[in-house]
């Protein structure tokens, strides 16, 4: 089925996060991690998420599944309302996380059998004992783990393994949605691939829905169907992931695209880079109008005045400059 035709599963509506920082003695500064965040995913699609460290991508992904309470904006999943005690409980047996660190997100004290059985049991999800271990084997195989490890550690395990430990657990609930934040970034390149691989062939097993947050440009192409770009907590372009390749319309997009390594030397000598001046602004002191403006190539006197709304630029393909 063509993404264009299916239903949007989740709705992100003007998503705020802030946090309080201490600032002395008496005072606080408000940290803005996510401002003003909107977009949708449609179901059985892969959005990527891409932007410098700090920018709060996994901001983004935690605030979704409500790990972290957000300060404003509205949640919509599968046509439900994300926001009382209720709705958010059904919404944890459908929307799980793959973390990015497979060495901390693992408990050193449980049997991998645990680890992967731990959902089930917090959701009661099986009637006998027999039941359990039949379905942590099954989600085990799914997975590429074999049934004799279920009795091993999770320090006994490389970090391709425990990634897949990890996985395996987020899978137990049978979840529509799952938010991989950064699953593959600490893990070595060629164990990357072979994560990336196995996300997509689960997709089309499972009908999964990601969000996939990353750092590499290049993995985030490969698996997604659409891509959105943050900067200082705000979504600055979205499109779909070869048009943005291709056709980016942002600065920063541009910038990013242009610091993607290509193998090559020929092509690579000849490619032009978009050094961007200065460093990136502190997210507790965003600079007023444009966030981007201190950095961008550019920046008028309009940009320091007029926050630029994320508008569709062509069709599917939305961004957040004035000058576009």
């Amino acid at each position: 089925m063509n993404n264009g035709e299916c239903k949007n599963l989740l709705e992100v509506k003007n998503l705020k996060q802030y946090f309080s920082i201490p600032n002395g003695l008496f005072e606080s500064l408000t940290l803005k991690a996510v401002d003003d965040v909107s977009f949708v995913i449609k179901e059985g699609e892969t959005l990527g998420l891409v932007g410098e460290s700090g920018c709060g991508k996994t901001t983004v992904g935690r605030s979704i599944l409500h790990l972290y309470k957000p300060t404003s904006g509205k949640i919509i999943f599968d046509g439900v309302k994300i926001e009382s005690k209720k709705t958010i409980k059904e919404y944890r047996k459908k929307a799980q996380m793959v973390f990015q660190d497979p060495y901390s997100s693992l408990d050193p004290r449980m049997t991998v059998g645990d680890i992967i059985g731990e959902p089930l049991d917090v959701h009661k999800l099986y009637s006998t004992k027999k039941e359990r271990s039949e379905r942590i084997l099954e989600l085990m195989s799914l997975v590429g783990l074999n049934s004799e490890h279920a009795t091993r550690y999770a320090h006994e395990f490389s970090g391709g393994q425990r990634q897949r430990i990890g996985i395996a657990r987020a899978l137990a609930v049978n979840p529509k949605f799952i938010v991989c934040d950064e699953p593959v970034s600490a893990l070595d390149v060629s164990i990357q691939a072979q994560i990336i691989n196995m996300f997509e062939d689960l997709q089309k097993k499972l009908g999964l829905t990601y969000l996939f947050i990353a750092h590499n440009l290049l993995v985030v192409k490969h698996i997604s169907n659409r891509i959105a770009v943050m900067y200082l907590g705000k979504i600055v372009e979205i499109a779909p992931s070869e048009e943005l390749y291709n056709k980016p319309l942002h600065p920063y997009s541009i910038s990013l695209l242009s610091a993607v390594p290509v193998p090559d030397p020929n092509h690579s000598r000849n490619k032009n880079r978009v050094t961007l001046a200065g460093d990136i602004p502190s997210p507790l002191r965003v600079p007023s109008g444009c966030a981007f403006r201190t950095r961008c190539p550019r920046a008028t006197k309009e940009c320091a005045e007029i926050v630029p709304p994320l508008e569709e630029k062509s069709p599917g393909h939305f961004a957040a400059c004035i000058h576009v």
